[in-house]
């Protein structure tokens, strides 16, 4: 399609890899101008801080948190009418800031990926904006339920109640919502 190709830039690589004297345009100097889909997207970045993300001297915590930093330089970078959430969750959840992100320690929690689900779907409730994801960060398996003012946790296997209790939320964020708006949910489990 002729509207796609980049006249300007075409041009200049044709100058630059066959000089003035002789111009000629080749299909190899040919410049394709990126065109980005414009739609407008609200997300939040869920990041594990549950004690499993150092267990047995493993750091999982320092690439999560190059990828937490990367997923938000491209967001904020390529598509500023964007909006970018980060929650944390260990036993609870809440919202820490893009500067806080190369300073998250993991702590003595367990991973209460429900909490941090809600919080997410909450956060997305409230924005405007027509798509709508939530990408999550962790190393392991839901081990916690805040049930109350008291905390259910397994550590040990998966837990029926714990595991069905994420895969119930985790499937209200993948139905349709109102406004034909949907939650993508990306994990890595």
């Amino acid at each position: 399609m002729l509207e796609q190709i980049d006249f300007t830039e075409s041009i200049r690589n044709a100058q630059i890899n066959h000089g003035v004297e002789s111009f000629s345009l080749r299909e190899d100097d040919l410049s394709i101008r990126e065109t980005d889909f414009k739609t407008q997207t609200s997300t939040v970045l869920m990041i594990d801080i549950s004690h499993s993300m150092i267990l047995y001297g493993e750091d999982r915590i320092t690439p999560a948190k190059k990828v937490a930093m990367a997923l938000s330089e491209l967001i904020t970078t390529r598509y500023p009418k964007d909006t970018l959430d980060i929650v944390v969750f260990g036993n609870d959840a809440w919202p820490v800031e893009i500067k806080d992100l190369p300073y998250l320690q993991v702590g003595p929690y367990h991973t209460n990926t429900v909490a941090g689900l809600e919080l997410a779907m909450d956060i997305l409730r409230r924005r405007k904006n027509p798509n709508k994801q939530i990408f999550m960060i962790t190393d392991g398996k839901p081990t916690c339920l805040k049930i109350g003012k008291r905390y259910y946790k397994n550590a040990f296997g998966l837990d029926r109640k714990v595991v069905n209790c994420c895969m119930n939320l985790a499937a209200q964020c993948k139905k349709k919502k109102k406004q034909d708006t949907y939650y993508n949910i990306y994990d890595r489990y």
